[in-house]
């Protein structure tokens, strides 16, 4: 054959093999029609740019991904160690007991390799799911059962609970953060990640052309999950940030339907849904709120009506940076000896094992502004069986902090 030929028949064959798409094999998709989808409706969700909130956020799970990229360990989802000997989604048989009290008690041992700073954070997280929830982590004694929280490669834990010590990694340094200490406790509990959901797609559209091969099992949905008749929560402190896996300098891996303006993936701590469906999962009665807002308003039950008997409710105050300043504008409590019946108590952060800002307090006379030390408040009313009072009403709101200005000798 002449050159020309040669050049001939060549281009042939390029223009032929250029002629035939590439198909890629979307190994442990759930829909293989979601990517067409994608393709063909990319215009009506555009992804949006990324916003300094969103960053912010995105910023904590990228912690969990940054310390696990050197983990030993073969991780489900990022951060989840999968069970061989069952289908995590589908297990009925990994809670923690409660105790007769109506109490979960979760053991668990402390890497004595932590210093005193991890050690007040991981408390601390741990302390708001006790505030908020029927759930407690308790120090160990002789159970059998428990969790072993160690500083290994990376932040991640099993589902659910297995079975003697099993490990949950938080890495110092990497990994004890709060929103990262519930995020992994939370898998703990029984929980996979808010976007696995089986309904997920009616509220988040999969961006898969700008997620890498090997990185889409991550993005798997379970078709078994337990949804508990609760919401889709874009809120959850176990959802995935907007940019999470993206091979693609801003463009959405997980953008929200019909909204793709709504924000998801916070990572400052437990969501209200959260939180219900921890106390779902248990079958547990709780009283709880989380404000997370820059300021708003709380009140006891009923108000102004007169209030109900057997009370106990706790308002979580949360704001993204700053004090918090909290002012009651109506107070009307029946009052006891000590108030010991029924009263208001603020605690200057998130548990009540946090420093007191108001003892008990009860009667009529309204109490003086408060101003917590930090962006966490938590304000308590418990109430006995015998109520004659209107009760209280509040509002907040989040104040600069004031800085001691430099002295220059």
């Amino acid at each position: 054959m002449d050159l020309k030929m040669f050049l001939v028949f060549a281009a042939f064959l390029l223009h032929a093999t250029l002629s035939f798409p590439i198909q890629d094999n979307y190994e442990n998709i759930t829909a293989t029609t979601e990517a067409t989808e994608v393709t063909t409706q990319e215009d009506v969700y555009e992804s949006p740019s990324p916003t300094e909130s969103d960053l912010e956020d995105e910023v904590i799970f990228n912690r969990i991904l940054e310390a696990n990229k050197d983990s030993s360990m073969f991780l489900q989802e990022g951060d989840i160690v999968p069970q061989r000997t069952r289908s995590a989604i589908s297990c009925r048989q990994c809670n923690w007991p409660k105790s007769s009290d109506g109490i979960v008690r979760v053991p668990y041992v402390l890497d004595p390799t932590y210093e005193e700073s991890h050690i007040k954070v991981i408390q601390d997280a741990m302390a708001e799911f006790a505030a908020l929830t029927c759930v407690s982590f308790v120090k160990r004694k002789a159970e059998r059962d428990y969790l072993n929280i160690q500083s290994a490669d990376g932040c991640w834990s099993y589902y659910g609970k297995v079975g003697g010590g099993q490990i949950v990694s938080m890495m110092k340094g990497g990994c004890t953060w709060k929103g990262v200490i519930q995020h992994e406790l939370d898998h703990a509990l029984g929980f996979l990640h808010e976007h696995s959901r089986s309904d997920r797609d009616k509220h988040v559209k999969i961006m898969w052309d700008y997620i890498s091969p090997h990185d889409r099992p991550d993005f798997k949905k379970f078709e078994n999950s337990r949804n508990l008749e609760l919401p889709y929560d874009y809120a959850s402190v176990m959802h995935y940030g907007p940019y999470t896996f993206s091979n693609t300098t801003g463009k959405a891996t997980i953008v929200p339907i019909p909204d793709a303006s709504v924000h998801i993936g916070q990572r400052q701590g437990l969501s209200n849904l959260d939180v219900a469906k921890i106390n779902k999962l248990y079958n547990c009665r709780r009283c709880s709120t989380i404000l997370d807002a820059a300021s708003g308003s709380l009140s006891s039950d009923n108000y102004p009506r007169n209030y109900t008997d057997n009370t106990n409710c706790v308002w979580l105050l949360r704001t993204r940076s700053r004090k918090i300043s909290l002012h009651f504008q109506a107070f009307e409590l029946q009052k006891t000896s000590d108030c010991q019946g029924d009263y208001v108590k603020v605690y200057d952060g998130s548990s009540k094992s946090s420093p007191v800002l108001m003892d008990k307090t009860c009667g009529s006379e309204i109490p003086k502004e408060l101003v917590a030390s930090s962006n966490l408040m938590l304000v308590e009313f418990v109430t006995d069986d015998a109520n004659t009072a209107s009760g209280f009403q509040a509002t907040f709101t989040s104040v600069r902090i004031q800085r001691k200005p430099s002295i220059h000798k």
